[in-house]
């Protein structure tokens, strides 16, 4: 990969992890309405997935969604406003931090409910099919879906009618606050041979890998349409949901997550591709001012008005 692609790919990884930490102190700081599910740890896999779709390629996302739309070209300011409940937001602060979409992008949105996203990408995909444009679709879901029976459903459909869809699996190992193997009987890898469908596992703490495992997958995609799966272990560094205190697990097991740091990895591999500190300290710079500036003009940004509360619910109706 060459120098100037990995830096890119870094400085994506790096907005949304200073995002989301941006995020967590608005939360404690009683600005962020509701629940807050952040994604620090797993930033490879949305941009390493994103490195090999357009705009015109669609995506959905589950609770912990704000990487996979971040990875997808949002607007900051209109992605900081939307958590926050502001007018300004890209759904007019009517979605929130589980429910953020923005179709301009291709991004369909983030669901509360586990595993909802599968049919509604399955669906997306069979219209990219229809319209034979050569674009796909991506939906990510986390190793707590592996059990959801409509995850079954869907990867039996897009076999079926060969539809361009890639299943990306962000397999943190906890399904809430149990461990995968407390609650799944097989793995994905054996889903994936029962349907007869491609798979492919990586490290999905290393963006290089990630970013090649999905090239590799969805590009053949475009020609000849096909699902196909791309599992990528990773790690959840929080909890469930911003105030878990993860007495589930053992304080040993969190502090070893450093070392697989995702941002700190693509960091050592810009180093070792000849990247300059002063690159590296550069980017980060640039993407903290980026966030400053988002996050304070969405804390700048109105509310809804009560007045619009009716407003996209009906469909205007002919007089």
């Amino acid at each position: 990969m060459k120098l100037t692609e990995l830096a890119d790919l870094y400085r994506r990884m790096l907005l949304i992890r200073r995002a989301e930490e941006r995020l967590q102190k608005l939360f404690a700081d009683g600005q962020v309405p509701g629940f807050l599910h952040l994604s620090i740890g797993q930033e490879a896999v949305p941009v390493g997935v994103s490195s090999a779709l357009s705009d015109r390629d669609t995506v959905s996302s589950n609770h912990r969604g704000h990487g996979h739309t971040l990875a997808k070209g949002v607007d900051l300011t209109g992605f900081f406003a939307e958590i926050l409940g502001k007018a300004t937001g890209l759904c007019k602060g009517r979605g929130g931090s589980m429910h953020v979409a923005d179709l301009s992008k291709g991004m369909l949105g983030a669901n509360g409910i586990v595993g909802a996203g599968l049919p509604i990408t399955t669906g997306s995909a069979l219209a990219h099919k229809m319209q034979r444009q050569g674009h796909v679709a991506a939906v990510y879901f986390g190793d707590g879906a592996l059990a959801e029976g409509v995850l079954h459903e869907c990867l039996n459909i897009a076999k079926l009618w060969s539809l361009p869809i890639l299943f990306v699996c962000e397999n943190n190992g906890w399904s809430e606050f149990s461990p995968t193997d407390r609650q799944l009987a097989t793995n994905l890898e054996k889903l994936g041979k029962a349907f007869a469908m491609k798979y492919r596992s990586v490290d999905g703490n290393v963006i290089a890998d990630v970013a090649a495992a999905a090239g590799k997958l969805v590009g053949p995609m475009r020609r000849y349409p096909a699902p196909a799966i791309l599992e990528c272990r990773t790690t959840r560094v929080r909890g469930h949901y911003e105030g878990d205190r993860q007495d589930y697990r053992d304080a040993g097991e969190i502090a070893a997550l450093e070392a697989r740091d995702p941002i700190r990895l693509a960091a050592e591999a810009l180093a070792e591709a000849g990247a300059a500190p002063d690159l590296i300290a550069g980017i980060a710079a640039e993407v903290d001012a980026e966030i400053e500036a988002a996050a304070e003009a969405a804390l700048a940004a109105p509310l809804p008005k009560s007045a619009d509360i009716l407003a996209d619910v009906y469909t205007p109706a002919e007089v």
